[in-house]
């Protein structure tokens, strides 16, 4: 049981008058509300015990060995919780990604003969691997991506494993995936991941590929390289054969020459709808495949019928504990309104409750934003959606740490469609709350946006739930829950949220030629 510590009071946050348009609202507790959820009390502090050993520099993994970068250069990844440089990393130029390549090039015709079975093996020492080393890859997640160490401990480890055991299955059964017909590789596979979730990323890109018989190049964000360098460790433990597996570190310039390089017969791309158009424009023309996983504003639906605490936890879920940063992060928020009231009440009560702080603290529910990049954009939009009318409405706590990257959770009200925080990603704990009258306004606002990625729906009735779910722009819709990932089900959008599927049978296909 943890130890109980008296913690800083809230200030109360009590105003005279209505709130103005602009206006920003820091609640005080609940009179109504126990204790330890008014902040009287609090968790003592619990860090983790584990520290992983971090080199003080790595080099691009490559033919199955650590080697330099042609050029020498590096570039600093840092813990955004302390602002600290944790690492120095090989910036790969184009004639690393050329390097990397011929290594993948080199081990296809032997891999790709391998039988399923054979594969299958390797898959799952992957994944016994992961595994055994969960805790110290963890840790090593939250330090290099600032997100809390529940999350990468109960959520992102796990899953990893998961995808590389689920693919494992699946590398002897290719010909019942797709009955009829006499599957193949596609070859050389080109596959950039973003910062969000960076080992469950590279797992779900890389265990399908090899499951299928190709070979790979990954590039992890230029911010969380580290988990993608301890997979590739990984890989040579297990005896993964040279070349098999190929990680290539950098920024834009060497996801572009991945894009760019010839030998490359297919791209797997995770990450913004910017630079998912850019790639899609370079890939048009030629011989390679694509797959992409873009941006998101997905809705989440509650309905006047729904249970309404089960509902606004599953918004905290899917938007505050993650930090808002995942693609398919419920953003937008519509609620009927007969019910506004009181579920923005229970959700500002909630957020309350929210400790924000040292991601390594088994205590704490929101860590650090990813970089101060990012943190600027953050900000630079609860400025726009103060600017154009909507109340924000942030948590009163205890002052955040002076160094490092952070954003309470929040939300705003008085949000109109035509907003930019209605309509643009964020990728923050920002949340935007509309309201709506009937099924048919929720769902007509709900699809009003380019993107169609992901979307939830809160309700009683089961009849309701299917009818709203089959109406939905979305490539998934959860149903009275939020943000349940499983290496079975396929995940992907529509619109401008990209195409193709990971996991599931579906996300099999990009990987082989019939």
């Amino acid at each position: 049981m943890k130890r109980l510590v008296p913690a800083e009071p809230y200030n109360g946050g009590v105003t005279s008058a209505p709130p103005s348009p602009t206006t920003v609202i820091r609640p005080g507790p609940s009179p109504a509300r126990l204790d330890f959820a008014s902040g009287i009390f609090d968790y003592a502090p619990a860090p983790e015990s584990v520290r992983p050993e971090i080199a003080g520099s790595y080099g691009l993994f490559i033919g199955g060995t650590s080697v330099d970068a042609q050029g020498g250069k590096r570039f600093a990844t840092t813990n955004p919780a302390t602002g600290e440089t944790i690492s120095e990393v090989a910036e790969a130029s184009a004639a690393d990604v050329d390097r990397a390549v011929a290594a993948a090039r080199a081990a296809l015709p032997a891999w790709s003969a391998l039988p399923g079975i054979e594969r299958g093996k390797y898959l799952y020492r992957i994944a016994r691997r992961l595994q055994e080393r969960a805790r110290e890859i963890a840790v090593l997640e939250t330090i290099d991506g600032g997100k809390p160490i529940k999350e990468s401990r109960d959520v992102d480890i796990p899953l990893a494993a998961a995808h590389f055991f689920y693919h494992a299955g699946w590398a002897d059964k290719l010909a019942y995936a797709f009955p009829g017909t006499d599957p193949k590789p596609v070859g050389v596979c080109g596959q950039i991941i973003p910062w969000n979730f960076p080992l469950l990323m590279a797992a779900w890109k890389i265990a399908p590929a090899l499951a299928c018989g190709n070979t790979v190049v990954l590039k992890p964000a230029e911010t969380t390289p580290l988990t993608a360098l301890r997979l590739a460790e990984i890989c040579d433990e297990v005896g993964l054969p040279a070349g098999v597996v190929n990680i290539v570190t950098g920024a834009g310039a060497t996801g572009a020459a991945i894009v760019e390089h010839p030998g490359v017969d297919k791209i797997a791309f995770t990450g913004s709808t910017e630079v998912g158009k850019r790639i899609a424009k370079a890939v048009a023309g030629t011989d390679k495949t694509l797959t992409l996983e873009l941006g998101g504003k997905s809705a989440n639906i509650i309905f006047e019928d729904a249970s309404i605490d089960q509902a606004v936890e599953g918004i905290i879920e899917g938007i505050y504990f993650n930090q808002g940063h995942v693609c398919c992060a419920g953003s937008r928020l519509f609620v009927q309104e007969s019910i506004a009231d009181r579920v923005t009440a229970k959700l500002r009560d909630r957020l309350a409750t929210l400790r924000v702080g040292d991601p390594l603290d088994k205590n704490t529910d929101v860590g650090a934003i990813n970089s101060r990049a990012q943190l600027d954009t953050i900000e630079r939009y609860l400025r726009i959606g103060r600017d154009e009318g909507a109340t924000l409405h942030e948590v009163n706590g205890s002052a955040l740490p002076d160094a490092g990257n952070w954003c309470r959770p929040c939300f705003f009200t008085g949000v109109q469609p035509s907003h930019a925080i209605a309509r643009e990603e964020i990728f923050g704990p920002v949340l935007a709350v509309m309201t709506f009258r009937t099924p048919a306004e929720a769902i007509e606002r709900a699809n009003n946006t380019p993107y169609g990625l992901a979307a939830g729906v809160w309700t009683d009735k089961g009849s309701k739930i299917f009818e709203v779910a089959s109406k939905l722009d979305a490539g998934v819709v959860w149903l009275n829950t939020y943000n349940k990932f499983d290496p079975t089900s396929p995940f992907g959008g529509f619109k401008e949220s990209g195409f193709g599927r990971e996991g599931g049978r579906h996300g099999l296909r990009p990987y082989v030629r019939l």
